[in-house]
């Protein structure tokens, strides 16, 4: 770990560390970061199962862009392969590249094809990260979507506004009945597709090369060179959605980098992801937040500002616990002062604008000061992780690995059909629907294999799964638990239900 502390003075208070060093206080994080690891994995939180779950996302947004006229791609947690195929919404993003192109202020637009619409931006009176933008020039072709969301300024000028855009979206009707619109969501119109429930998001391409040019030139430990000049060459785009409560919000724009950030994360050592995945667990299973005012993205931006500060050598599976810790105490220092800056454009604020009321930030303050204390317990605070953790080991290796598996294969199938296959001809959807049905079929060999451990006392579960859980406890099943105290092992004290397992 750091000797001698961490230092907090990077953007929103992101931890830096200053050396590498093993601190006597962080010793007994180690073996609980390693075994943790070992336990997310197993829960399909691997590097492996998460490339294979974005490569499939990946796929599928190419799989679309080739029966669309617009460049379409999945965003989100699931294109970062960190939710499962039901676990949340499908976030799409469709970019209608032939017809249309935005500019940044200062752009020279004569190098543009004739046939191209130019939209020019205007962040004067907009807020960091939001521009407004004016029609330059029209092109050959406009889509009835844009040319129904061209407004008058009364100046002379026609702007486009993001309120029509989005809404001009919600009049889309399919005659088979396969899509079904549910009104809108910000920015998204909700829908579902074949009982698959979507968040479509009809973004417009933006080419700003100075603020790519700063993000680029900022002095970072992470992501390497090439990776910077990968984020830059995928440039940025503008979602129909305004600041809230702005003059101008129905006219305003958003600035985003959706699919360089999807690079950034993919980027992330296995560490750096996992510390993603814990810290989205804790703002969904912990804080709660009715309102939006803490999201994932609110996470995702600690992770990068963290691992952008940091020496990659210090993020290994046995420093988990530690970067946890940071994690929440950048989490904590962002709601107390109400900053937390963007990754991608430091200057806009994403908390500030957020109604967070001072009770409910209190609250969340105390509870983030109850898990910095708790260290390793935190993870009994998790569901996944704590039914994992009194789960037999045998059962849950075996459950997860299936479940992963019938995931991969619904992925395939539904890419299958997404190029238009038919399932009664094509040989790899019906492969994939015999070895579904093959998994089915092993379920009830595990359910009685399972039922053999009900027998075991609740208040000796844990001890069950940490004596044969894995190898590596089997010499000194407390070693984890008590490790630097010594003599009668420690009580694993269990902060959601209030009682002590006595392990």
């Amino acid at each position: 770990m750091a000797e001698g502390g961490i230092i907090r003075d990077a953007p929103g208070g992101i931890p830096s560390q200053c050396s590498v060093s093993s601190s006597h206080g962080l010793l007994h994080f180690e073996l609980f970061s390693e075994e943790t690891c070992t336990l997310m994995n197993i829960l399909g939180y691997g590097p492996h199962i998460r490339k294979a779950r974005s490569d499939a996302y990946m796929a599928y947004g190419r799989n679309i862009t080739m029966q669309t006229c617009s460049t379409c791609f999945t965003t989100g947690s699931k294109a970062e392969g960190l939710t499962r195929i039901m676990e949340s919404d499908l976030d799409l993003m469709c970019v209608p590249t032939k017809h249309d192109i935005c500019l940044e202020e200062g752009v020279d637009s004569s190098n543009v094809p004739w046939e191209k619409n130019i939209f020019r931006s205007c962040s004067r009176l907009s807020y960091p990260g939001h521009c407004r933008l004016f029609l330059e020039r029209y092109g050959i072709i406009m889509s009835h979507f844009l040319y129904n969301a061209l407004c008058d300024d009364g100046h002379g000028r026609i702007f486009l506004s993001s309120d029509l855009y989005v809404s001009s979206g919600l009049n889309i009707v399919d005659p088979r009945g396969v899509v079904v619109s549910h009104g809108r969501a910000g920015p998204s119109v909700p829908m579902s597709h074949g009982g698959i429930e979507q968040d479509l998001v009809c973004a417009l391409q933006y080419d700003c090369p100075s603020i790519l040019t700063r993000w680029a030139a900022r002095p970072r430990s992470w992501p390497s060179p090439d990776v910077v000049k990968e984020v830059v060459s995928l440039g940025a785009f503008l979602a129909p959605v305004g600041v809230k409560g702005s003059d101008y919000e129905c006219v305003e724009w958003r600035i985003c980098f959706n699919t360089g950030e999807n690079v950034l994360i993919h980027n992330l050592n296995d560490t750096q992801g996992k510390l993603y995945v814990l810290l989205k667990m804790v703002k969904k299973d912990v804080l709660k937040p009715q309102k939006k005012e803490v999201t994932s993205f609110t996470m995702k931006n600690i992770v990068l500002w963290i691992a952008e500060n940091n020496p990659q050598s210090l993020f290994h599976e046995r420093s988990l616990f530690h970067w946890l810790h940071e994690g929440l105490h950048a989490l904590r220092v962002a709601l107390a002062t109400q900053e937390l800056p963007y990754f991608m454009i430091p200057e806009r604020n994403l908390i500030g604008a957020r109604a967070l009321e001072q009770e409910q930030k209190l609250s969340w303050i105390a509870t983030i000061d109850e898990m910095m204390e708790e260290g390793p317990r935190i993870i009994l605070r998790l569901p996944k992780i704590r039914q994992a953790l009194i789960a037999h080991p045998e059962p849950l290796r075996w459950y997860s690995g299936r479940k992963i598996e019938m995931e991969i294969l619904e992925l395939i199938h539904r890419n299958r059909l997404a190029l238009g296959m038919d399932e009664g001809t094509d040989f790899i959807m019906q492969a994939v629907r015999r070895r579904e049905k093959e998994i089915v079929k092993e379920f009830p060999s595990i359910l009685q294999l399972h039922s053999s451990y009900r027998s075991v006392p609740k208040n000796r579960y844990l001890n069950t799964i940490i004596l044969t859980r894995l190898p590596s406890l089997t010499r000194n099943p407390f070693r984890c638990f008590h490790g630097r105290y010594g003599g009668k092992p420690e009580l694993l004290s269990d902060p959601k239900v209030g009682r002590d397992v006595d392990v």
